[in-house]
This record gives C-alpha cells, structure tokens and sequence, in this order.
C-alpha cells in the first residue's frame, strides 16, 4: 500500500455531483479500480507493476514506487 500512499486527490462537491481526480502518473486507465464500499465508502485502488530488469541493467536512481495502493474516502449519507 506504500506506493501511492501519497498520490494527490482532490474532491469537490457540485450541486448534480462529488468529483474526484487523482494524480496516478504512470497508470493506465485500465489499471485503476473505483468502487463505492458499504453504500458511502468511495474506494479507489490499483497497482503499478515493476520496471522489468535486465541482468546487465545497472540503476542510477529508482524514484518511483511500485506496488498496491488504496484510497478511501467517506462520502456524505446524502450522495447517490
């Protein structure tokens, strides 16, 4: 759950709405996974895979984390 533990999101209320975005560099759309838990629980998960490696392969710097990652987030009792 380290990866994104971090990942920036930011949520808004309109009056037809609550809209998330979030900031997951690197992951394809098919690769995330949205998902209301328990009526009010908007869960918002996935998983960046690790760089493949080569045998000669020598790293200078490895910044970017990979693994799982999940976000919850409490949704008002009169969203829908």
């Amino acid at each position: 759950v380290a990866a994104f533990t971090n990942a920036r999101v930011d949520w808004k209320e309109t009056p037809e709405a609550h809209v998330f975005k979030a900031d997951l560099p690197g992951l394809k759309k098919e690769e995330v996974k949205v998902e209301v838990e328990d009526k009010n629980i908007l869960q918002i998960s996935g998983e960046r895979s690790k760089e493949n490696e080569e045998k000669d392969d020598k790293w200078h710097r490895v910044e970017r984390a990979s693994g799982k990652f999940v976000r919850r987030f409490r949704l008002p009792e009169n969203a829908k």
